[in-house]
């Protein structure tokens, strides 16, 4: 999976066409040392998490999504895409980010991203 680098200085930034996401897949976007996933629900939903497991820093845009989580593909913890927080008995959170739709364009906020 490819990365785009942001080298923009606005709050929000245009990252790519939502078809540049694959249903149920991810596509990451860096800033600086730092990855950004971006996920795409089979309904069509996005969300952002920094592309790190809190267990041990996994890649989860290399994960499985389904029913809104990702799960890690080394340790097999189940991530919520929307609050970042792990799922059952597991704890941790990956950080969120905000994106945003427009136009068929998928948005991210780099104020976040400081």
């Amino acid at each position: 999976m490819s990365a785009v680098s942001l080298a923009m200085s606005q709050s929000l930034v245009d990252v790519g066409a939502i078809d540049d996401v694959p249903q149920r897949g991810a596509r990451c976007v860096k800033k600086g040392d730092r990855t950004i996933a971006i996920f795409r629900t089979q309904d069509d939903q996005f969300f952002a998490l920094e592309d790190k497991c809190p267990h041990k820093n996994g890649p989860l845009s290399q994960g499985i999504v389904h029913d809104g989580c990702v799960t890690c593909p080394l340790h097999n913890w189940v991530i919520s895409l929307s609050s970042g927080q792990a799922q059952g008995a597991d704890e941790g959170e990956t950080r969120t980010f905000t994106v945003e739709v427009r136009d068929g364009r998928l948005l991210l906020d780099l104020e976040e991203m400081a």
